[in-house]
C-alpha cells in the first residue's frame, strides 16, 4: 500500500475546502491580509497538489487597504455546480460575505457578489431540487451558532431570512460550517473549540436542511487535542468523495516545535481518510485523529514537477507562490524595469506598520531550509533599506538588510519582537551582496557575503518568538524581499535571484 506524509500542503495554508470535478480535485485556503487572495490548488490524487492561481487577483475583488493583520480573507469554500466553480468567503474589514465564480478554476474569477447574511466562514449547498443554501457562523438574534438562508446564486440576494440551525455541541466558537446531502440525509459539519489546541470537528444530521439537527453521539469526529503527537489543533474540515467511492477529509492542523509547544509555519493543510459507521456517521482519520503517515488514496498517483530552488525572475510575471502584503502600491515592484531582476521601490510604509510596503514574499513551508537573495542596492537617503525578512506581522519579524545610516551604507540584522527591537550593524562591502537566512526548527541564522569572500555572520533569532503563541494572529511566517524609503526619490533595490532550498535536517 502506497503511503504519504502529512501535511499535503505545508506552510500557511489554513481552512482548506475541496471539491471534485470528474477525476480532478480543487482546493482553496484562507489568505488573510495577503494579496492576491485565496490560493487555489489542483490535484489528481488528493495527495500531490500544485497551485494554479488565485481566486482574487484584482484590487476591486480584494481591497485590503487599512485591513489589520489577520483580517481580510477568512475561510473560503469551493463548490462546483452545473459547469461553474463557486468560491464564497469573507473579507473581514471589507465587503463581508461574498461569492465569486468562474468556469475555469485557474481564472479569471468574477467580481464579488455580496451576500447580506452576516458572520464568517460561509459555505454553499446546491440541493437536488435547485435550491441553494448559504451557511455562515454568526452571533445573531438567536444567539451564537450556524445560521442559514436560501439565496439566488446569480445575484446573491437572500430569498429567506437567516435562521439558526445548530449551536454545536457546546465547544467555543462554533464555526466553519459545511452542509452536505448524502443519501438523502443532511449532514452539517462544523469546527468548535477555537482554532487552537482544543480545535475539533463535530457533525449533526437531519432530514430537513433547516433541522432540527441531531448531534453524532461520538462527537468530535476529528480532534488531536491532548494527544502525544506532532500534529495538533486539527479541525475546520471539508469532505469529498473520490472517484472510486472512498471518502476523504481535508482539514487544518499545526506542527508545534519545542516545549512549551509553539508553531511558526502557520496552520497547514492535512488529508485523512473518512470511514462511515454502521449507523451512518463519518469518522475522520484513525479513530478521529490525524496521523503523520497514512495510506494514500487508491487513485492513480500524479506528481507535479518540483519547483526549482532558484527563481531568477526571467519570466514576465511572478509565480503563483509569490504574494504581496496587502494591495501593492503602484510602481512598488517591476519585472520589466531591469529584465532578469525583481525591482522594488521603497515607500514610507515599513515592516513595522500595517501598511503596504514594497514586499514580495512566499510562505515558509519547511522547518529547515536555506533562503538567499542576490541584492544590488545603493540607498539614497538615511533610513532607506532593502533586504530579506522572515515576517510574521508588523510587530514580529527578523530583517537582514542593507541600510543607509549617517550617510554610510551598512549591513544590518534587526530583531523586532513586540515592543523590543535590537539592530546589529556592520560595515557593508561594496557592490552586490548575497543575503542568506538559514532556517532551523528552533532558530534563524543570518549572514551576508560579497563575491567569493567568506560569509559575515550577522546574528540569529529564535523561531518561537515569531510563533502564533507569541505573535498572535492566524497567519504564518513569510520569507520576503522588501524595500523601505522615506526619500523623495528612492533608489531601486534590484534582486537578481531568490533561492528557497529545503533541507532534510
Amino acid at each position: 500500500m502506497r503511503q504519504f506524509t502529512n501535511p499535503v500542503i505545508p506552510g500557511f495554508h489554513p481552512d482548506p475546502s475541496v471539491c471534485r470535478v470528474g477525476d480532478d480535485y480543487y482546493l482553496v485556503t484562507s489568505s488573510f491580509e495577503y494579496f492576491p487572495g485565496v490560493p487555489i490548488f489542483h490535484s489528481k490524487d488528493l495527495v500531490h497538489w500544485r497551485q494554479i492561481g488565485h481566486c482574487l487577483t484584482t484590487e476591486s475583488q480584494l481591497p485590503l487597504g487599512g485591513v489589520p493583520s489577520s483580517c481580510g480573507i477568512y475561510a473560503p469554500t469551493i463548490r462546483y455546480h452545473e459547469g461553474w466553480f463557486y468560491m464564497t468567503t469573507t473579507n473581514v474589514g471589507g465587503i463581508g460575505n461574498f461569492i465569486v465564480r468562474t468556469q475555469t478554476p485557474d481564472g479569471p474569477w468574477s467580481d464579488p457578489i455580496p451576500v447580506a447574511q452576516g458572520g464568517i466562514d460561509p459555505s454553499l449547498l446546491f440541493d437536488e431540487d435547485g435550491r441553494v443554501y448559504f451557511q455562515s457562523a454568526c452571533s445573531g438574534d438567536q444567539g451564537e451558532g450556524i445560521y442559514q438562508c436560501e439565496i439566488d446564486i446569480e445575484s446573491g440576494r437572500m430569498l429567506t431570512d437567516s435562521r439558526l440551525i445548530w449551536r454545536g455541541t457546546g465547544g467555543a466558537h462554533p464555526e466553519a460550517p459545511h452542509l452536505y446531502r448524502i443519501h438523502g440525509v443532511y449532514y452539517l459539519m462544523i469546527a468548535e473549540g477555537g482554532t487552537e489546541y482544543g480545535h475539533m470537528a463535530t457533525i449533526a444530521r437531519s432530514s430537513d436542511p433547516y433541522g432540527p439537527y441531531v448531534a453524532c453521539p461520538t462527537n468530535p469526529i476529528l480532534s488531536n487535542r491532548s494527544l502525544k503527537s506532532g500534529i495538533h489543533a486539527t479541525g475546520h474540515a471539508d469532505l469529498v468523495q473520490a472517484r472510486d467511492g472512498s471518502w476523504w477529509a481535508v482539514c487544518l492542523g499545526i506542527r508545534p516545535v519545542g516545549y512549551p509547544m509553539r508553531h511558526h509555519l502557520g496552520r497547514e493543510t492535512f488529508l485523512a481518510r473518512v470511514t462511515w459507521t454502521a449507523d451512518g456517521w463519518p469518522v475522520i482519520g484513525n479513530d478521529a485523529h490525524i496521523e503523520s503517515v497514512i495510506d494514500a488514496p487508491e487513485l492513480p498517483e500524479v506528481r507535479w514537477p518540483d519547483k526549482p530552488a532558484r527563481d531568477d525572475f526571467a519570466d514576465s510575471r511572478l509565480g503563483f507562490d509569490w504574494t504581496f502584503l496587502r494591495n501593492p502600491k503602484p510602481g512598488s515592484w517591476s519585472l520589466s524595469e531591469r529584465p532578469g531582476y525583481l525591482a522594488l521601490h521603497g515607500n514610507p510604509s515599513s515592516l513595522n506598520d500595517a501598511g503596504a510596503p514594497a514586499f514580495v514574499g512566499r510562505r515558509l513551508s519547511h522547518f529547515s531550509c536555506d533562503i538567499a537573495v542576490a541584492l544590488e542596492f545603493e540607498p539614497a537617503g538615511d533610513g532607506d533599506e532593502a533586504g530579506l525578512t522572515v515576517y510574521m506581522n508588523e510587530n514580529y519579524h527578523y530583517d537582514l538588510a542593507v541600510k543607509r545610516i549617517d550617510g554610510r551604507r551598512k549591513a544590518i540584522f534587526r530583531r523586532t519582537v513586540g515592543s523590543m527591537r535590537v539592530e546589529n550593524e556592520r560595515e557593508c562591502p561594496d557592490g552586490p551582496l548575497v543575503l542568506r537566512i538559514r532556517a532551523y526548527p528552533d532558530k534563524f541564522e543570518a549572514s551576508i557575503r560579497s563575491g567569493q569572500s567568506e560569509a559575515i555572520e550577522m546574528g540569529w533569532g529564535e523561531t518561537h518568538l515569531l510563533s502564533t503563541e507569541v505573535a498572535g494572529g492566524f497567519t504564518g511566517v513569510f520569507a520576503a524581499m522588501y524595500a523601505v524609503s522615506d526619500s523623495g526619490t528612492p533608489s531601486p533595490a534590484y534582486f537578481d535571484w531568490f533561492d528557497y532550498e529545503p533541507r532534510n535536517s
